[in-house]
């Protein structure tokens, strides 16, 4: 199901069903009931349920938001890593630069056509992916540089493959979903006790307040799917992508 018509379909569901229990409620009220006065302390804790719930929902985006931002650095950190690695092995004598150049690029195509289907599917890194970053780590440390030029390569190259294998694991630790599930009760639940304080304001059944009412429900659903569509960094909605990848490497497929 497309995300977006699971978010026309959450906001068509809160305008209704605010909408649906206005009606009915206004029906069920008695002719001579008076509901043009609500009380001072039914205002004032309406007031400060809707300013505690929107800072929580501001805190709650800029979470998600955060997260993602920090899920794209960790891509781009890792690809710049592995691109230097590609890059400073030009002082090595051919068969070994090639010899590096070629796990890495095998690398790369891995996790842009493999690996992210995985994370954006089960939230999780592959076994072949580390198998082949070891292998470029295996290049790296295992040759004996012969020549002084060569030795000062050496290190910057171990660190890079360090950097690399640092930020593949910060990858994997944000795959998933960043919001606990106590969050989002408490999300839901201030929701739901947001909009259903529209009803202890004595609403009536003028277009008017009907119209507010739904378009303030439709928001509550808004702000909630879009802190859902965040909350996975790799998959749904403006997801970080592989493009670092894509920008710094050549032919890698998918």
């Amino acid at each position: 199901m497309s995300e977006w018509l699971v978010l026309t379909l959450a906001m068509a569901a809160a305008c209704g069903v605010v909408l649906i229990v206005t009606v009915l409620r206004h029906r069920r009220t008695s002719p001579d009931y008076d509901a043009s006065e609500t009380p001072d302390v039914i205002e004032y804790m309406t007031m400060m349920i809707g300013v505690v719930y929107a800072i929580v929902l501001g805190l709650a985006i800029a979470g998600v938001w955060e997260a993602r931002s920090v899920a794209q650095d960790h891509v781009h950190a890792e690809a710049q890593a592995l691109h230097e690695v590609s890059e400073r092995a030009r002082v090595y004598p051919t068969d070994v630069r090639e010899r590096i150049r070629t796990d890495v690029h095998t690398y790369v195509s891995h996790v842009v056509t493999t690996e992210w289907d995985t994370m954006a599917e089960r939230g999780e890194l592959t076994d072949r992916g580390a198998q082949l970053l070891a292998r470029v780590r295996h290049d790296v440390t295992d040759y004996q540089p012969k020549s002084d030029f060569e030795a000062q390569t050496y290190q910057p190259l171990v660190d890079a493959v360090a950097a690399a294998a640092d930020a593949r694991n910060s990858r994997g630790d944000s795959a998933g979903a960043t919001m606990p599930g106590v969050v989002w009760f408490g999300l839901i639940t201030g929701g739901l006790v947001t909009v259903g304080m529209i009803f202890a304001l004595q609403i009536r059944r003028t277009p008017r307040e009907l119209i507010l009412a739904g378009l303030f429900s439709a928001l509550i659903a808004f702000l909630l799917f879009l802190i859902w569509d965040f909350d996975a960094p790799y998959s749904r909605g403006i997801a970080a992508t592989p493009e670092p990848f894509r920008s710094l490497f050549d032919n890698l497929g998918g």
